[in-house]
C-alpha cells in the first residue's frame, strides 16, 4: 500500500524514547509498529460493530420464540426430509 500522508502525533518525550525503545527490541521500526496499531484498533471496531449486529439478530429470533413464532429444529427436519424424499426443494 503506498504511503501518502504524514500522521503528527505529540507525546511527551519519554514516552517517545520509551516507544521507539521497545519498537527497537523487537526490530520494527516505531512507524510500522503504528500502523500496525492502527489496523489492529480498525479491526477492533470492526468486529464491535459485527457483535452488536449479531447481538440484536440473537434479541429478535429470541423474542420470536417467545412469541410463539419459532419452530423446533425436529419439525425442520422433518419437513425438510419430505422435501428430499419428493425429490423437490423447500417451498
Amino acid at each position: 500500500m503506498a504511503k501518502e500522508n504524514v500522521f503528527q502525533l505529540q507525546l511527551e518525550p519519554a514516552r517517545l524514547e520509551e516507544f521507539t525503545a521497545a519498537a527497537k527490541a523487537v526490530h520494527r521500526p516505531a512507524s510500522q509498529v503504528m500502523r500496525d496499531l492502527m489496523c489492529d484498533f480498525i479491526r477492533q471496531q470492526q468486529t464491535r460493530k459485527h457483535d452488536e449486529f449479531v447481538q440484536l439478530k440473537i434479541a429478535v429470533a429470541r423474542a420470536s420464540l417467545e412469541a410463539g413464532r419459532g419452530r423446533s429444529n425436529d419439525n425442520v427436519e422433518a419437513e425438510f426430509a419430505a422435501h428430499r424424499v419428493k425429490g423437490q426443494g423447500p417451498e
